[in-house]
Formats: C-alpha cells, structure tokens, sequence
C-alpha cells in the first residue's frame, strides 16, 4: 500500500517539491521531481493506519518479469549482494574496518559502539540510488547534510524535511553503499550539546521512481544487446543463400549458352537453365533456344567422362604407388621385429638387466601388432584388387556382347517404363481406394450421428411418457379422492333428503287438516283461479310442442353453430362444422346435425357453390334477417 502523509511544509532545492509523506515513518516511497521525470516508488508499502489508501501501478515494461524482478535474457541479481536485506552490506574497499571519528567544517561524526549489532536495513529495490537519512539535528541545514554525504560521491538531488529527515539521491548504485556506511554515527554541529544540535544517523535505502525506470531502462538495453548478439551468432552459422537467378530473355539465353560452352562456368549455366525450365519458360517460340541448351549440356558427358578416367587412373597410380610403399613398411617391420627376435635369444638375453629385457619384450610386442596391422590391410588392398581383376574378366565384353547389350538396355530402358506407368495407375488407384474409404467413413459418421440422434429423439421420448405416466397417476389418485368424497356427499345429501320428506310429510299432514275447514268456503274461487291456469298453461304447451328445438342438447348445439358461422361469414361445410363440434362431443353425427339446420330455415340457410365436380354445399348463418322476417 502507497500512502500519503501530512507533513509540514518542507523546504523547496533548486528543480525539487516537498514531499508528501510523514516523515516519522523511512519506508514511504520517495518522489523526486527534476527534469528528467518523477521518481516514484512501484512497490507498495503498508504505512500505519492510512494503509487501506491505493496507488496505480506504473506501467512495466514487456520484458521485465514481475516474478524475478529483472528483465528476461538477463542473468538474476545474486541474493547475497549488498543491500538486500538478507546479509548486511559489506564495508567498501575504500572505507576503513574500524568506524573512526569523522570531522568535517561544521559537524563532527562519532562513531556507533562496535559491539553493538550493525542496523537494521529494507530489502534494496533494484536499482537503488536514492537513500533515507534519519535521525538529523534539528538545527541541521542542507549544506550540512551535503557537506557529510559529498564524501560518498556525487550528489544529484535532496529532499529535506522539517521533521529531521531527508532523502539523498546519488549518481551510482555504488555510492549508496558507501552512505549506508554511515548509519549509526552520532552528529554533532560544532561544539555544542544541545539537543537541537545533535542527532544519531539512521540511513537506510529508498524507493524512487526514477531509480527504478534507470534499471528497467538498463535491463531492456542489456537484453536488447543480448538478443542482438544471439542473432548476430546465429546469422554467422547459417549458409549464405544463394544468389537470385535471372528471368529468361533472350539475351539472357545467349548468355547462358555461351557459358554452358565453358567448363569454368558450367555449374552456374546448368543450374540457371533447371530452373528456367522449372519455371515454365519452355514455349514454342523459346523451344530451339531451350534445344540448343540442352544439346550444349549434353555434350560435356565426354568430357566428364574424359576427366572421370584420368581420375581413376590417378587413384589406381596412388594405390599402386601407396602399396609399394605400404610393402617397404612391412619389409622394414620385419627386420625390426627380427632384431628383436634375435635379442631375445639366450647368447644374447642374458647380458642384458631386467629393466632392459622388459623394454625389450615391450618393444617387441609393440611392434609385432603395428605390423600385422599393416600386414593385414595389404592383404586387404590385394583381395579387392583380386576381386575387381575377375569383375573386368567377367565383364570384359567382344563384339557381340556390346550388341546384346545394347539389346538388353533398349529392352531395360522398355521395362523401366512400363514399371514408370504401371507404378502411376497403382498411384491412381490407391488415391482412388483412399477417397471411397473416406466417403465411406464419412458415410458411416453421418449414420452413427442420426442413430445417436434417433437414440437420443428415442429417450426423450421415453421420458416424456414417463413423466406423462406419472401425472396420469398423480390426477387419477385426485379423482379417486375426488369421487370418494363425492360419494360421501351423496350419502349425506340423500339422509339429509329422507329427514326433510319425512319432515315435509308431517307437515303436510298438518297443513291438511287445517285446511280441511278453510278450503269448503273457497271451492269456487280455487276453481275458477284453477281454469285460468290451465288456460294459460295450455298454449305454452302448444308453442313448445311445436317449436324446432326439441331438446336442451339440440339448443346447445345451435348455439355452438351459430356462433361458429357467424366467426366464417362466407358459409361452412357440414364435414367441416362436424368437426368442430365432434372435438366437443365425439357422439354427434353429421345427418343430426344437418337434420337440426334444415328445421330452422329462418337462422341457417344452405347454398351452392361452385361448377360441376367443384360444386359444394355451403351453409350460412342468417339469423339476423331471419328475425326481422318473423
């Protein structure tokens, strides 16, 4: 975590700002601000309780590694170098082993107690040219802190702080080291004892942005160079390309075939000519030029052969001039080995010491091996030269086995051709057999995918009945209970039936008998209310026994028809209005129902449509005129 203290308003160098951070805490990172950019630190660093504060992330370059804190291509920093937390820094060269006092013009430095452990310092950021000094006296002025530390080396910026603290920033990574040497020293300004004039140094290392965008900068140009060299190398150990072959002109010919006819320049003119005709240069109007060539190429086979011969008569020279050499070694050979033979007998083995008698039988010994190995390769040299002598026997051939070779070669040259053709059909057909096994591999992938695609449509299907099964028996378990309560209702009903009869019985009986006396005086007003009744009641009957709806379900069924012809107002079929009711009711057929229609003239009436085969019944709803009409 970066975070940002509030301090006292710190005094300003040449080129340099405040910095804001709490100078009570050295592990703040640093920011310096010159002309070259801002210094920053890039690690985070947990201050106190403003830790929950973030910073952006500087931007790393593609060659740095995160993980390693270097860039790749470039060997790891050593962890045991000074400044990295994990041995204390050694005491440069130039510095003295035992701290001693330090003058200067306006201060004096006294050295830390040695038995003391030396102070404690940060891990060392990569790259560190910037340090922390803690612990200054108040009175401590800038000249002071550059008059103690110019000792070090050169100083590039300085960052004071009113609360006895500051930052330095060196020229070299070098120099740092030499300032950590400080830490610890007591200060003293002059000759006083006041505290405002004393203070204990406490140097430590820093982060700075600028420090760390020098080592990136460093590392990429270090691996920049690093790869640079690599391809240097490799681009020493490649083959040299060859050079551009020219495009064919006739001038170009010419050319070619000038130096097809020289034998300095033959390869050149040979290799041009392959691949000219490779290109496809070759047409009717090039074709004697490209004739011409060929016929030039052709005609230096004798001369190769010309050169082929004077060769082999140099190396059958060399062998015959190596074995006469190699026959003069042996020959010598066996009079070293005869010496030594000679030696070894008694007259003369005797005089000689042990020492001389072994070197002796070692020399003999030695030599003995060298010359069956020479001995050996003669015999070698001369088996196969016994071996080519029958070669040219057997091949030496007369007249009349130059014709039949001649013969067998037309004939070889015949056979290499029908071999050549019969070799391109059997190319022919195995591509052939290659493509129908690939269709019919395809074939077989296409019917495997459909019967996995069946077998999956199959399953889905079983699940689907399933599942359908399984709530058929969750609604037919409902029904059951439905009806089983629908019976107990029915039950209840029908006691309940039985006890208000009963009660309507006695009831009624007791109306009767009080009636009794009250109905002789009202006979004939009930007779007459009686007659009016029946005379209203008796053309109600009438009217229903002659309307054309006979029924309840046939009502029902006009309705329904109504509505679907008034929903088609170009009129219907019987077929087509059949079916609409059978969804409804599966018992209805379509006589019923056209016998229903044609009673009721005045709400359904039929039309013709249609010529000849094409002629069609239509029934149409015209229930609306058909009510004005009535």
């Amino acid at each position: 975590m970066y975070a940002e203290y509030r301090g006292g308003a710190a005094r300003r160098a040449a080129g340099l700002n405040h910095l804001p951070f709490d100078p009570a805490n050295n592990n703040g990172p640093l920011q310096f601000t010159n002309t070259t950019g801002p210094l920053a630190s890039e690690n985070a660093v947990e201050n106190g309780g403003e830790s929950n504060k973030k910073r952006k992330r500087t931007n790393i370059p593609p060659d740095f590694d995160p993980a390693l804190g270097i860039m790749t291509g470039i060997p790891p920093i050593n962890p045991m170098m000074p400044g990295l937390g994990i041995v204390p820094p050694p005491i440069p060269p130039d510095m003295p082993a035992v701290k001693e006092i330090i003058h200067c013009k306006s201060c004096t430095l006294f050295p830390p107690n040695p038995n003391l452990p030396p102070p404690a310092t940060r891990e060392r950021p990569p790259g560190c040219k910037t340090v922390f000094v803690g612990g200054l006296p108040e009175n401590g002025t800038e000249q002071i802190i550059v008059e103690v530390f110019e000792q070090c080396g050169e100083i590039i910026a300085i960052r004071k702080s009113k609360k006895n603290f500051c930052h330095i920033r060196f020229a070299e990574e070098f120099m740092v080291d030499k300032a950590l040497y400080l830490s610890g020293y007591r200060i003293r300004l002059g000759s006083s004892t006041d505290k405002k004039d004393t203070g204990r140094l406490h140097v430590d290392f820093a982060q700075a942005r600028d420090d760390l965008y020098e080592w990136e900068c460093k590392q990429r140009m270090l691996a920049r160079e690093e790869r640079h060299r690599r391809r240097m190398e490799e681009e020493r150990f490649c083959p040299p390309s060859p050079p551009p072959v020219v495009h064919y002109s006739d001038h170009e010919c010419s050319i070619v075939a000038e130096k097809l006819k020289d034998d300095s320049k033959f390869l050149e003119a040979v290799q041009t000519l392959v691949t000219w005709i490779e290109r496809g240069e070759v047409n009717r109007r090039s074709a004697n030029n490209f004739y011409s060539m060929i016929q030039s190429a052709n005609s230096h086979i004798r001369r190769l052969m010309n050169e082929k011969a004077a060769h082999e008569k140099e190396m059958e020279e060399a062998k015959e001039k190596f074995k006469l050499a190699l026959s003069g070694i042996l020959v010598q050979f066996e009079q070293i080995v005869a010496v030594y033979h000679s030696a070894s007998k008694q007259k003369a083995w005797d005089h000689f010491t042990k020492a001389q008698r072994k070197n002796i039988s070692v020399w003999c010994k030695q030599a003995e091996e060298i010359r069956n190995i020479h001995n050996d390769e003669l015999m070698g040299i001369r088996r196969e030269e016994e071996m080519e002598m029958s070669d040219d026997e057997i091949e030496d051939p007369s007249e009349t086995k130059e014709t039949e070779e001649s013969a067998l070669i037309s004939q070889a040259e015949a056979l290499k051709e029908e071999n050549d053709s019969l070799r391109w059909q059997l190319d022919a057909y195995r591509n052939e057999v290659e493509l129908l096994k690939r269709e019919q591999g395809k074939v077989n992938r296409d019917e495997d995918t459909t019967r996995e695609q069946q077998l999956k449509l199959l399953q889905q299907a079983l699940q689907g009945m399933q599942q359908h099964l399984l709530k058929l028996q969750d609604e037919y378990k409902k029904r059951e209970a439905e009806l089983e309560k629908v019976k107990e209702d029915k039950v209840q009903m029908e006691t309940l039936l039985k006890t208000l009869k009963e009660q309507q019985e006695t009831a009624d009986e007791e109306d009767k008998e009080r009636d009794v006396t009250n109905n002789q005086g009202n006979e004939s007003s009930t007779y007459r209310i009686c007659a009016s009744s029946q005379e209203e009641e008796c053309p109600l009957e009438k009217t229903l026994s002659c309307s054309p709806v006979k029924s309840e379900r046939e009502a029902l069924l006009v309705g329904i028809i109504s509505t679907f012809l008034h929903v088609h107002p170009f009129g219907a079929s019987i077929e087509y209005i059949c079916s609409y009711l059978q969804r409804l009711d599966t018992k209805i057929c379509p006589t019923e129902v056209e016998v229903l229609m044609s009673r009721l003239q005045h709400t359904f009436k039929q039309e013709l449509s249609g010529v000849g085969a094409s002629l069609e019944k239509r029934w149409k709803f015209c229930g609306f005129d058909g009510l004005k009409m009535t």
